[in-house]
């Protein structure tokens, strides 16, 4: 059983900074991409960023694109999200998620095979 378990969210100010972590366990895949979503109060979830097995694909919502970076690595091959200078649209619960062997990145929810619970992120004003 693969878990997916996000850390890092919290309450910060508007152009402050977050990192946040997702650690991997359970069955572990020769190749797999991972992802960001993310959900504001009243608003479907939608995508954040993502990054291939070997970090060559990497894709960012239009959004926070130059803001935040993912990358890889880190607790368990799982994968982080460096959000700086964050607005207070930025606010939600973030979702890491795993999509399993694939070389491909993808930006879509239904292409993702694992997911975490969730980490909640507050920008004020």
């Amino acid at each position: 059983q693969v878990q997916l378990v996000e850390s890092g969210g919290g309450l910060v100010q508007a152009g402050e900074s977050l990192r946040l972590s997702c650690a991997a366990s359970g069955p572990t895949f020769t190749v797999y991409a991972m992802g960001w979503f993310r959900q504001a109060a009243g608003k479907e979830r939608e995508f954040v960023a993502a990054i291939n097995n070997g970090g060559t694909g990497i894709f960012y919502a239009d959004s926070v694109k130059g803001r935040f970076t993912i990358s890889r690595g880190g607790a368990k091959d799982g994968v982080e999200l460096q959000m700086d200078g964050l607005k207070p649209e930025d606010t939600a619960v973030y979702y890491c998620a795993l999509d399993k062997d694939t070389y491909f990145t993808r930006t879509y929810e239904s292409a993702y095979d694992y997911w975490g619970q969730g980490t909640r992120v507050t920008v004020s004003s």
